[in-house]
């Protein structure tokens, strides 16, 4: 059955062609497997709360009928400002719209935040620009540049709260730079979510071409509930596409948990059990809230434009195994640099077994993809990843604010395949974690992280992080066991040393800390071994039986650092490479230039490197070329646990029967248009 909506209508109908409803949330609550829910071009202002979920045979669907000309928005428009004192202006909000939920008196918070708590979840937006919020009334007048902030000459734009207890309303004082605000586009947020079933197990929906935008969504750790904007919240087979979401005062869309009043916040309230403990109970008790492969996941996020979140442009946890997240725009992610903590990136994903990223296109975020804890199976692959990284000028960031990268892989055990991407930032890889193979990838930046910010030292006793790793291709746990680093693999990449390694001092140090290294290329691995001289400690045991006494002598070697792979590797510009690496090519005299080009809607890449590459070729990397990661042990390979062949480069031209090192298969492949916005 197809039910019809539109805001336009006069009166409110029967869901019919001639009488649609007039909000999307009345045919939500009808909405049965098998039904289309078409929306004609208006802004709903409503909170979307699916009561149904369709089959695997029988989706429900929710359709923009013309792709993004209906606006489903957390916000209402405010058109009562009143002039206050210079180019500040005023509005009263009778607290009856909120309902239960008040983003103006409810503070971003929560374990693993580490900004200041005085950001609340409520915004103000005009012409769909965020302000920032101030502390004081005083600092909303004066309206000074925000230096830390990403896009500083915006930073004018400031608004500041209270309540006025005695007539039950929020006060607003916004700075519109000298604009009247009732003449222009002004918003405030006011509804948590957009998009999102309040039940957990509302499954198989689809919601294709809108727009979803202006959330008071809440900070979204990994042992505790997950919001955002838009998200299927503990269930399976979604598909979200072709939408375009932003301005959610957090998250844009959540994979992630559902709510666990045993271990919700935790940390943050109760105080008495670290993060860490309660992120391993969350792992746990997932099991027995049904997290297993048949019930969970497998979401599709495809074609959508995701930005100007200001924690995530997609965060998950647990509840986003086995998904597919492709061919999206995620851009402008806490460019505000108002909010702090461990959760923030493009993609910020916890537990990807078996999540496939590719051919999305992440930029200007504080940091791109951040696969933390469990990314086993995970692929990421054929992504443009640039400008993550603050813009020139940029104060220190804040305090309790994450470095910026490409790709961050954190205190998982792999395996987790990294391949044919183009990582153009200044740090492009950030490997605190082991178990990862890098195939056929561009990267301009360094490799930092290496055999580091695994444990917790703080104060007294160091805190050992012991992850879990599971079941092959199923999330049942197998196991636990800390970082010992290594167990990676490099092969048929490309290295250049684009920045400069330049002397660190406390002013420079906006995207990193100060023993990240700036140095392209492995050779942070020096110090690691080979698998031959890794194994030399088990090998004199090799067809005898273990006796008590070898359990001692190999301890040592049982907690040391893994080995490491690297062949077919190119390094230019002063990249280093492993100095155990024998099959590669270090050009150490010529200089490769290197210019990303935005035209129009293009981008494009302008460089000499294929100059210098000449007829170097290396052989066709395959799953068995790859072997095994250490701990679950469990092969490179799809997740239906076919092998891999890599012979498919960024744009997936065939490589034929020998390549050269990185994303395109030829020089004339690297002159194709690497992404159309």
């Amino acid at each position: 059955m197809k039910i019809y909506v539109d805001a336009n209508v006069v009166r409110d109908g029967n869901g019919t062609k001639e009488a649609p409803y007039k909000q999307i949330n009345t045919a939500a609550k009808l909405a049965q497997p098998g039904d289309e829910v078409l929306v004609f071009p208006g802004t709903y202002r409503e909170y979307v709360n699916p009561i149904h979920g369709g089959t695997d045979d029988a989706r429900i669907t929710y359709r923009s009928v013309e792709p993004l000309k209906a606006t489903i928005t957390g916000a209402e428009a405010v058109k009562s400002w009143q002039p206050y004192q210079d180019n500040v202006w005023v509005a009263r909000i009778n607290n009856g719209v909120f309902g239960a939920w008040n983003p103006y008196t409810t503070y971003v918070m929560g374990d693993w935040y580490f900004g200041p708590v005085d950001k609340h979840t409520g915004a103000v937006y005009m012409n769909d620009r965020q302000f920032y919020e101030t502390n004081s009334l005083q600092e909303c007048l004066e309206a000074k540049v925000y230096g830390r902030s990403w896009e500083r000459k915006n930073s004018v734009y400031k608004w500041y709260t209270e309540q006025d207890e005695d007539k039950d309303e929020t006060v607003i004082y916004a700075n519109f730079q000298g604009k009247n605000p009732n003449h222009e586009n002004v918003e405030i947020n006011v509804r948590r979510e957009v998009f999102m079933p309040q039940e957990t197990g509302i499954s198989n929906i689809t919601v294709s071409g809108f727009k979803i935008n202006k959330a008071a969504t809440t900070w979204a750790p990994p042992a505790s509930y997950q919001d955002g904007m838009i998200g299927p919240h503990w269930s399976k087979n979604w598909i979200i596409e072709d939408c375009d979401i932003a301005h959610s005062r957090c998250s844009g869309i959540s994979l992630g948990k559902y709510k666990d009043p045993v271990n919700d916040q935790y940390f943050t309230y109760k105080h008495v059990k670290s993060p860490t403990q309660m992120e391993r109970d969350a792992v746990c008790r997932g099991q027995y809230h049904g997290w297993l492969k048949e019930n969970i996941g497998h979401h599709i996020v495809r074609r959508c434009n995701i930005h100007h979140c200001e924690q995530n442009g997609i965060v998950g946890r647990q509840g986003g195994v086995f998904s597919l997240i492709e061919d999206n725009h995620i851009h402008d992610i806490n460019n505000m640099q108002e909010l702090a903590g461990a959760e923030i990136a493009g993609i910020k994903m916890h537990a990807a077994i078996d999540v496939i990223i590719r051919r999305n296109h992440i930029h200007d975020c504080t940091m791109g993809i951040w696969t933390d804890w469990e990314a086993q199976g995970t692929r990421i692959t054929q992504n443009l990843l640039d400008h993550n990284y603050a813009p020139d000028g940029t104060a220190v960031r804040i305090m309790g604010a994450m470095q910026s990268q490409d790709i961050f892989v954190e205190v998982s055990h792999g395996p987790t395949l990294i391949d044919n991407n183009l990582m153009l930032s200044k740090a492009s890889l950030r490997l605190a974690t082991e178990g990862v193979a890098c195939v056929h990838n561009l990267m301009l930046g360094s490799i930092t992280s290496i055999g580091t910010n695994t444990d917790y030292p703080g104060e007294g006793k160091t805190e050992p992080r012991f992850t879990p790793y599971h079941i092959q291709h199923r999330t049942e746990v197998a196991g636990f066991m800390t970082i010992l680093h290594g167990d990676d693999r490099f092969y048929n990449n490309i290295f250049v040393q684009n920045w400069p390694v330049e002397p660190k001092d406390q002013e420079t140090l906006v995207d990193r800390e100060a023993d990240d290294t700036e140095q392209v290329g492995t050779n942070g691995f020096d110090d690691y071994p080979t698998y031959d001289e890794w194994y030399a400690p088990f090998a004199r045991l090799d067809g005898t039986y273990a006796k008590e006494n070898d359990m001692n002598e190999l301890m040592s070697a049982h907690f040391g650092h893994l080995p490491i792979w690297a062949a077919g590797n190119m390094y230019f510009n002063g990249a280093k490479a492993w100095k155990k690496e024998t099959d590669n090519l270090v050009n150490t005299k010529d200089k490769v230039d290197f210019e990303l080009v935005e035209d129009g809607d293009q981008t494009t890449i302008k460089t000499n490197l294929f100059d210098l590459i000449g007829d170097y070729a290396e052989g066709i990397i395959t799953t068995d070329t790859l072997g095994e990661a250490f701990e679950p042990e469990q092969r490179y390979e799809a997740p239906d646990g076919s092998d891999i062949i890599f012979n498919q480069d960024y744009f997936g031209n065939h490589r034929g029967t020998a390549t050269i090192p990185g994303p395109f298969a030829t020089e004339e492949a690297a002159k194709a248009v690497l992404w159309n916005h």
